[in-house]
C-alpha cells in the first residue's frame, strides 16, 4: 500500500520477490544479489510512480498492489539491468555462498519453479567489433588495445568499420571527417605509420586501409574451404563428456570480459560462424595430451565436439591459419583485465616457450601474454606498472637479457649472462643475477619449479592444434583456458597454480543436454561438485556464442 503525501509517496508495504527461472545455481554471491535488487527499488519505485508526482491533481490513495518486474541480466545479456545493478562480476573472495538467498525479514520467499526452463533465447545483438570497441572506449581502454594490436589486425579491424556487408563504405557521409572510434584508430594508424599527418576524410582513410590491405594481405592458402562447411551443429539431446573441465572455463572467462569479446573478435576478420571450432581449440586445451603429439582420444574428440556444439569437430589447422588476425584482439582483452588489477610492488615473470617470451603474473601463475619478442611484452609491463621482472632460465632467445636490461626492466634471473649482458652477481645462496633495482626478497619469492610446471603442461603438452605451423591460436587458446584454471584455482585454493584445477577436474565426468535455449550441465554430487559450487565456479554463463546465444547452466545429480 502506498500513500501521497505533500512530500511525494510513502510506501508502507513492499515486498520482494527474488525468482530464478531455469537453472540450478543462484550464482556464486546469492546473498549480493538479494542485496543488488533492494539497492535498485529506490531508482525502480521513482519510475513507478512518476506520474503521480508531476502536475498538479487531487491527493489519491493506492490501494492495489503495484507490481514491478525486472529482467536481470548478466554483463552482456541484452537484458534490462537497473543502474547500479550488474550480475556477472568476478566471484568474491570472501566467504562461500549459501545455498539459497535469504531474504529480509519482510521480504516475501518466492516458490523454486524446478520444472520451468528460461524463456526463449531472445534475438541477441550482433556482435561486430564496433560494439566491442564502444565499450571499451567507454572504459578508457580503446587507446591501451590498439596499442597491443599489430598493424596487420589493425588494418583488417578498421577496414571491417568503414565497410558495410558488401564491401561498401558503412557511412554515406563519406567526405566527413573519422569521429570517435575511427579517430582513436586513426591516430593508432598514424603512430604506427609515421604519417605526415592522419587522413583529414574518411574517403582518405578509406583508400589508405585498401592500400594497406592489398599491400600486406596474406596470400589465400590452397585446398582451405571454409571451416563452416563441415561443422555440423550438434542436435538436441543428451550425452555423457568424459571431463566437465572446458564447461568449467565458460564462467572466468565471461567474468573478465574474454567471452563477450569472442564474436566480435571473429566476426571483424569474417569467422564469427566459425567460433565453435574457436571452442574446439580452448576445449582441447585442458582435455588429455595428443597421443604420439597429434592424435587424440575418441573421447576426448567427444568432448570437444559437445562444448563447441558441434556433431563432431573437423579439423582446426586451416581455422588456426584464418584466425590469426582475430586472435590479437582477444589476447589484449585478456591481457588488460589482468593488468588492471596488477599491484606495481609484486613482479612478473618472464620464462621461455616456442622461440618466444611468456609473461605471468607472480600471483596466482596467470599468464599475461606470449611475444615472440622482448618488445612484444614490453606494452603490458608498462601496462601493470614497471614492476620488477624475475626471469627464468631455460629456451630463453640469445639477446633476451640484454633486451630487457636496455629497456629498463629491472629484473633477477637464475639465467647465466652472455659475455655482452650488463649483469652483476647477487648474493644469494643459488646462482641468481640481476640489473639492479631488485629487492633481493624477491629472489626468495622465485617459482622456479611451478612455472616450469605451468610452462611445460599447458603451453608444450597440451596442445590444442599440434599440427598447425603456425602457434598464434595455440598460444592464444593456452592463455585464456590458464586464466581461466588460475581464476577457479586461485577461488578454492588461493595461492595455487592453474595447473592444480587441470589436475583436479580433468576427470570428473559430467551430463551434458542440448536444449532449444540452454545447454544443461549436471556435475555428479560429491566433494567436487561441493568445492566448485562454493567456489561459484557453477553459475550460470548466459549468450554463450558458439552454442548459438544459449546459456550454458550447471546442476548436481
Amino acid at each position: 500500500m502506498s500513500t501521497p503525501t505533500a512530500g511525494g509517496i510513502t510506501v508502507h508495504r513492499c515486498a520482494v520477490r527474488v525468482v530464478r527461472r531455469g537453472g540450478w545455481s543462484w550464482g556464486p554471491d546469492p546473498r549480493g544479489l538479494v542485496q543488488r535488487v533492494l539497492d535498485a527499488l529506490p531508482e525502480l519505485l521513482a519510475a513507478e510512480f512518476d506520474e503521480y508526482l508531476t502536475g498538479d491533481g487531487p491527493d489519491v490513495e493506492i490501494t492495489e498492489p503495484v507490481r514491478l518486474t525486472v529482467r536481470l541480466s548478466a554483463r552482456g545479456g541484452g537484458g534490462l539491468a537497473p543502474a547500479g545493478l550488474v550480475l556477472g562480476s568476478v566471484v568474491d573472495r570472501g566467504a562461500p555462498p549459501d545455498p539459497v538467498p535469504v531474504l529480509p525479514a519482510d521480504s516475501e520467499p518466492a516458490p523454486d519453479r524446478l520444472g520451468e526452463g528460461p524463456g526463449p533465447v531472445e534475438d541477441l545483438p550482433e556482435a561486430t567489433v564496433f560494439t566491442l570497441f564502444e565499450e571499451l572506449a567507454a572504459r578508457d581502454e580503446l587507446a591501451a588495445l590498439l596499442a597491443l594490436l599489430p598493424g596487420e589486425t589493425l588494418r583488417r579491424y578498421l577496414s571491417a568499420l568503414l565497410s558495410g556487408p558488401g564491401g561498401e563504405p558503412a557511412d554515406s557521409f563519406v567526405g566527413a571527417p573519422p569521429s570517435g572510434l575511427l579517430a582513436a584508430l586513426v591516430a593508432e594508424l598514424a603512430r604506427r605509420l609515421s604519417l605526415p599527418r592522419p587522413p583529414a576524410t574518411r574517403a582518405e582513410l578509406a583508400e589508405l586501409v585498401r592500400s594497406l590491405t592489398g599491400a600486406g594481405a596474406a596470400t589465400p592458402v590452397s585446398g582451405d574451404a571454409p571451416a563452416g562447411a563441415t561443422a555440423v551443429p550438434r542436435p538436441e539431446g543428451e550425452t555423457r563428456v568424459g571431463s566437465v573441465l572446458p564447461f568449467l572455463l565458460a564462467g572466468p572467462l565471461a567474468r573478465t570480459g574474454y567471452l563477450d569479446a569472442i564474436g566480435p573478435a571473429l566476426s571483424g576478420v569474417d569467422l564469427l560462424g566459425d567460433a565453435p571450432l574457436f571452442a574446439a581449440a580452448l576445449a582441447y586445451k585442458v582435455l588429455g595430451a595428443p597421443q604420439r603429439g597429434w592424435r587424440r582420444t575418441p573421447e576426448d574428440e567427444a568432448t570437444a565436439a559437445v562444448f563447441a556444439g558441434l556433431d563432431s569437430v573437423p579439423d582446426l589447422t586451416a581455422f588456426a591459419r584464418r584466425a590469426g588476425p582475430a586472435l590479437p584482439v582477444l589476447d589484449g582483452v585478456l591481457a588488460l583485465s589482468l593488468c588492471r588489477g596488477h599491484d606495481p610492488a609484486e613482479p612478473l615473470l618472464v620464462a621461455g616457450v616456442d622461440d618466444g617470451l611468456l609473461l605471468v603474473d607472480a600471483q596466482g601463475l596467470f599468464p599475461l601474454a606470449w611475444a615472440s619478442t622482448v618488445d612484444g611484452l614490453l606494452p603490458h609491463w608498462e601496462a601493470c606498472g614497471r614492476p620488477p621482472v624475475l626471469v627464468r632460465d631455460g629456451s630463453l632467445p640469445p639477446t633476451c637479457l640484454r633486451d630487457l636490461a636496455a629497456a629498463g626492466v629491472r629484473f633477477i634471473t637464475d639465467a647465466r649472462p652472455l659475455r655482452d649482458d650488463p649483469l652483476t652477481r647477487l648474493r644469494w645462496r643459488t646462482p641468481l643475477w640481476t640489473t639492479g633495482g631488485v629487492e633481493p626478497r624477491l629472489a626468495a619469492e622465485f617459482p622456479a619449479e611451478r612455472l616450469d610446471e605451468l610452462v611445460r603442461v599447458l603451453f608444450v603438452e597440451h596442445r590444442a592444434v599440434p599440427v598447425a605451423g603456425e602457434r598464434a591460436l595455440e598460444h592464444s587458446v593456452a592463455l585464456a583456458a590458464s586464466l581461466a584454471l588460475g581464476m577457479i584455482a586461485w577461488q578454492l585454493w588461493e595461492g595455487e597454480s592453474p595447473v592444480l584445477a587441470l589436475t583436479r577436474f580433468a576427470d570428473l565426468e559430467a551430463t551434458v543436454r542440448f536444449t532449444r535455449d540452454a545447454v544443461r550441465v549436471k556435475v555428479p554430487l560429491g566433494r567436487r561438485h561441493t568445492d566448485l559450487w562454493r567456489g561459484g565456479a557453477l553459475a550460470d554463463v548466459p549468450n554463450v556464442v558458439w552454442l548459438g546465444g544459449r546459456t550454458l547452466t550447471f546442476s548436481g545429480g
